[in-house]
């Protein structure tokens, strides 16, 4: 009796898939766990692998065949010892309903079914007025900027499938799709070209534990304005007895001082986890770092026991290794507490998303040059804006309040800093 090859479920939460391509034809021997087709998934593109050995002896489902589903009889194949009469009466080509492409002509079986390849009837009216085009096809139209309305579908009813657009791709720009008005674009004229880029495994992580975040965390923020003026004549002084590569940058400063105002106010150092607080007793500063792809937060672990120097040149290291994607995971897992600076982008404030189970993430602008009220004379200062989110299961507004006093102190009087 022929072995059925049915459309597999090639991950839990499959109930359709796409037969992309076949990669044997039919009358070709097939070894068990030789590759018969390329299957796309919910997930990802995947070879389906013959368990059984024999002979391809009829295709069932053609290649470029959209939303088949899981269980749909796709092929059948002739054991050793068995010819083309055991096929009668077995199985049959899918309806012309099914999204297929067009394909060798199966073997004629009992049923007078019109087979799913040959195209209908004339098309409707409706069909006329309008592109028949699956939504691979659609969409691969207009990532290759091909005009549906040139092509000629060698589908059912004509409709235009993949096979096609890629034959269009190919044949070069005759198909180019000319400029239309939006009247005339229909649903195309929605969105302007663009490239549908897949995301990368680094930004599914992010995008997951962000939305997590916004929908799990009740944020709530607090913002101050910190004159820099004391600190950036200190850091001159301090980096002037230094070679170029131990300078302390600013950004130093402000991991020092969130520690340091971490330990001034325990109670923010804090994190909510199965439906319990945690406060820890050493602050490791979480700071977000770009890169290719995403960003990634490398960690100075035990920031309020090292000195600026300390934390300047393990900062110089972990940035590094995160551009080289060389970073160890217990060198960007875990951390107390986050800092995302942007003032080298010349942003004066933002609001930062906490990054769980973290119960807080300070967010850091530019200093820039404004007017000041000092000893009740009008002067000119330089002044950071800072914002804190917080996550007020963990952290109320008065502990928010008194840390971000804490940070703001501890960055207007550096020199407790170098204590």
């Amino acid at each position: 009796m022929p072995i059925q090859i049915l459309m597999p479920a090639l991950s839990p939460t499959m109930t359709e898939g796409n037969l992309v391509r076949w990669l044997k034809k039919e009358g070709d021997l097939v070894a068990s766990g030789e590759v018969l087709a390329e299957i796309e998934t919910d997930k990802a593109t995947m070879e389906v692998e013959a368990v059984d050995g024999g002979t391809l002896a009829r295709i069932l489902v053609a290649e470029g065949s959209e939303e088949v589903k899981v269980n749909t009889l796709i092929a059948l194949l002739l054991e050793e010892g068995e010819d083309a009469s055991a096929l009668d009466g077995v199985g049959a080509p899918a309806p012309a309903t099914s999204r297929t492409a067009p394909a060798t002509p199966a073997a004629p079986t009992s049923a007078p079914a019109t087979p799913a390849t040959t195209p209908s009837a004339t098309p409707t009216p409706q069909e006329r007025t309008r592109v028949l085009a699956s939504p691979l096809a659609r969409r691969l139209a207009d990532q290759g900027g091909v005009d549906l309305g040139a092509l000629s579908g060698s589908g059912p009813k004509g409709r235009i499938i993949k096979v096609d657009v890629e034959a269009a791709l190919l044949a070069g720009p005759q198909n180019a799709r000319p400029a239309q008005s939006p009247a005339l674009q229909g649903e195309e004229a929605l969105f302007p070209a663009y490239e549908e880029v897949k995301l990368s495994n680094m930004r599914k992580v992010i995008a997951k534990r962000l939305t997590e975040a916004k929908q799990q965390v009740p944020h709530f923020y607090l913002s101050a304005d910190i004159q820099m003026d004391a600190l950036l004549s200190l850091r001159t002084q301090v980096n002037a007895s230094l070679p170029d590569t131990a300078r302390i940058s600013v950004n130093d400063f402000v991991i020092k001082a969130i520690a340091s105002a971490l330990m001034t106010v325990p109670e923010a150092n804090a994190s909510f986890a199965d439906g319990a607080m945690r406060l820890y007793k050493r602050a490791d500063v979480s700071v977000a770092v770009a890169i290719d792809g995403g960003l990634v937060t490398p960690i100075i672990k035990g920031a309020n026991e090292k000195s600026l120097g300390t934390i300047s040149a393990e900062m110089k290291a972990l940035v590094i290794k995160a551009k080289e994607g060389k970073l160890r995971p217990e060198e960007f897992q875990g951390g107390t507490f986050s800092l995302s600076n942007l003032g080298m982008f010349g942003i004066k404030n933002f609001s930062a998303v906490i990054n769980p189970p973290q119960g807080g993430i300070m967010a850091v602008g530019a200093s820039e040059k404004r007017p000041v009220v000092r000893d009740d004379a009008l002067v000119i200062a330089s002044v950071m804006g800072c914002t804190l989110s917080v996550d007020h299961r963990v952290i109320d507004g008065a502990v928010a309040a008194l840390f971000l006093n804490a940070f703001k102190k501890a960055l207007e009087n550096p020199l407790t800093l170098l204590i």
